[in-house]
């Protein structure tokens, strides 16, 4: 069935156990996996990937996989992105079949209202369809405001105007915000606190990085030789090692939903094209060559990395200026590697 806009957070956060199929779609792919990544935690389950390609092969691989125990007993979710029409047979096998173990969650972009996959999730009792605009205007408010409130967060017009100002409406890099800002203010659901300007101006993804975009850029452009020169000339102060971890985030979240476009089948120079005055003009020769040297896996690894290393950073008593560097340089080694 197709969730009205109202009933999504319900059937995200407290999900129905007899549904099999999730399919997220949509022009707004940071949204959609915002959404999927959420199911998945309110799923308390492990991720297991499949391509879709090996769908498109084999569509009863995907029953068996959703019919399988987990190897060590816990729940799982099977996890297809970039998903398309190839793993619409997959998905009827899957909602015919007489038991799942695991729940089927596609991540796709924009699909036709002519659709076979579209019309399948939305026709089944046991499958869920949910579409994701890039919000505008009030709706990119209310969204700050929304993912701010499950973090435990209060936050007011004004700032969540800012945030969705300064995030481009991205859903993924507004909820990176909001967690880093609950982490920071030590909020959770059970324990409201204030996001205001001042911790915004502290941390914000609007705040001044300087240079410090460059040394991760460097490193996932492979360019060891310069990036290493920037580190032993001392571009990191200790007091900026955060701000470059989440100078490279930002880049990271950039660069995912675009990806994910590619590995669906549009062309790197046809995704450059749609992105108009929406990509600085400096980057685009760079976000070109990103996007084609990095795999959407890849990504996802070099984030979950970013992350722990932000973490720590956060809660050591002097930031992690050798770690980063470290990362940095490793990131760099792995852009150096076929995707």
């Amino acid at each position: 069935m197709k969730l009205v806009k109202g009933a999504v957070d319900r059937a995200i956060d407290r999900p129905d156990p007899a549904t099999r199929f999730y399919l997220f779609y949509g022009s707004d792919d940071a949204g959609s996996r915002h959404l999927a990544t959420r199911l998945l935690k309110s799923l308390g389950a492990e991720k297991f990937a499949v391509q879709a390609g090996t769908i498109k092969t084999d569509p009863a691989l995907l029953a068996d996989e959703a019919s399988a125990m987990a190897l060590f007993g816990g729940p799982r979710a099977i996890w297809i992105e970039p998903a398309g029409e190839e793993i619409a047979d997959g998905v009827a096998s899957v909602l015919d079949a007489g038991s799942v173990e695991s729940p089927v969650i596609a991540i796709a972009g924009a699909l036709r209202k002519t659709s076979g996959l579209l019309k399948l999730a939305e026709a089944h009792g046991a499958a869920t369809a949910v579409v994701s605009y890039i919000p505008e205007g009030r709706d990119a408010d209310q969204m700050v405001i929304a993912a701010g409130r499950a973090e435990g967060l209060r936050i007011e017009s004004d700032v969540a105007a800012r945030l969705a100002a300064s995030c481009g409406s991205n859903q993924a890099i507004v909820a990176h915000e909001v967690v880093k800002f609950a982490l920071f203010l030590d909020a959770a659901p059970d324990r409201q606190r204030d996001l205001t300007h001042d911790v915004v101006d502290l941390l914000g993804a609007d705040s001044s990085e300087g240079d410090l975009m460059r040394l991760g850029d460097l490193a996932l452009a492979g360019d060891g030789r310069a990036l290493l020169d920037e580190i032993e000339r001392g571009s990191i102060a200790p007091n900026e090692a955060i701000p470059a971890v989440r100078a490279l985030q930002r880049r990271l979240l950039q660069l995912a939903p675009l990806r994910a476009r590619i590995e669906r089948g549009e062309s790197v120079n046809g995704v450059m094209t749609s992105m108009g005055k929406a990509l600085f003009w400096k980057d685009k020769p760079l976000m070109q060559q990103l996007l084609s040297k990095w795999g959407s896996e890849r990504i996802e690894q070099a984030m979950e990395r970013s992350a722990a290393l932000e973490r720590a950073a956060i809660f050591s008593a002097e930031p992690p200026v050798a770690a980063l560097g470290e990362e940095l340089v490793a990131i760099a080694r792995a852009a150096g590697r076929r995707r």
